[in-house]
């Protein structure tokens, strides 16, 4: 179990994504490196107010402590109480242009660890995308990536992984989905180390090739003060899931993680209209009636 060489390739996945993503909005990217006193630490890296992105965080950390909190342990009761080493990768992206979907990645590895017996680890992450106007052939592309960076895993693992994420980014309160899924999975450790992080350092680098060519074909679009008052409602789906659901904004608060870093996953513009409802046949009720359905987007 060579958590060094994970460690390794996750800063490296934040430089690279960093660079690009840097390239693409013109705009350089704020470093806060931060120390968590009960163990750990890690490195925020965020655009505001860009020339692309209203903002765009990459986040590395690498914590450790002596209890594992409980949103880790929930799922496996068994390991509480033990100490813990984790770290990842978090990218969350809120462009300004409403044509361009939010996305999301996540990669992360953690130990359990107690006296006398040997570590219990795994790996989890994903990524998924929120659109707001969206387009057929981006949710194609973004799905079809997806399943490349799973093609040599297994014939069922895109299968599962893609039910997994609709499953997981579902607002159970709302009756929806937060958008149109992509992949998601966790407490990955079989059937061994080398072939779990070999699976994760897949997705982790199929996130560029799934995302920058919708970014780069919308960016551009013209939109008005209507796009950008739907895409704000739209927005505090995603900011009710990750306050009320996301086990990853869980788990950071509980272990002592950096506050800013972890909320920065919050787009900074969003409304929330009572009772609002699109009018029919309308682009913005084509979000819900042709892309928040459950759809096989990759084609099998």
């Amino acid at each position: 179990m060579d958590h060094a060489a994970v460690r390794r390739f996750f800063l490296g996945l934040q430089d690279r994504i960093v660079e690009r993503l840097a390239a693409i909005d013109g705009t350089p990217f704020r470093r806060d490196a931060w120390e968590r006193p009960e163990g750990g630490g890690g490195t925020a890296c965020l655009i505001e107010e860009g020339g692309v992105f209203e903002r765009a965080g990459v986040n590395f950390s690498h914590v450790h402590g002596a209890q594992l909190p409980p949103s880790a342990s929930a799922q496996r009761p068994e390991l509480a109480g033990r100490s813990f080493r984790a770290m990842g990768v978090s990218a969350v992206l809120h462009p300004r242009n409403p044509y361009v979907p939010t996305v999301h990645l996540n990669v992360r590895w953690l130990a359990a660890e107690r006296p006398g017996a040997p570590p219990v680890w795994w790996f989890g992450g994903g990524m998924d995308l929120t659109p707001y106007y969206p387009f057929t052939e981006d949710a194609v592309h973004f799905h079809r990536t997806c399943r490349d960076a799973l093609a040599l895993f297994g014939t069922d693992t895109h299968r599962r992984y893609k039910t997994w994420c609709d499953d997981y980014f579902y607002l159970r309160h709302r009756r929806e989905p937060r958008g149109i899924g992509g992949i998601f999975f966790d407490d990955l450790s079989e059937p061994g180390f080398d072939s779990c992080f070999e699976l994760t350092r897949s997705v982790g680098e199929h996130f560029l090739p799934a995302y920058v060519p919708l970014l780069e074909r919308r960016k551009d679009l013209p939109y008005g003060e209507r796009e950008r008052a739907f895409q704000a409602y739209r927005r505090g789906r995603y900011v009710e899931f990750n306050l009320i659901y996301d086990r990853g904004t869980l788990f950071g608060l509980q272990s002592g993680g950096r506050t800013e870093a972890i909320l920065m996953s919050l787009p900074p513009r969003v409304a929330w209209r009572y009772d609002w409802q699109p009018e029919p046949g309308s682009a913005e009720a084509r979000l819900y009636t042709e892309f928040l359905v459950a759809r096989d987007w990759a084609g099998g």
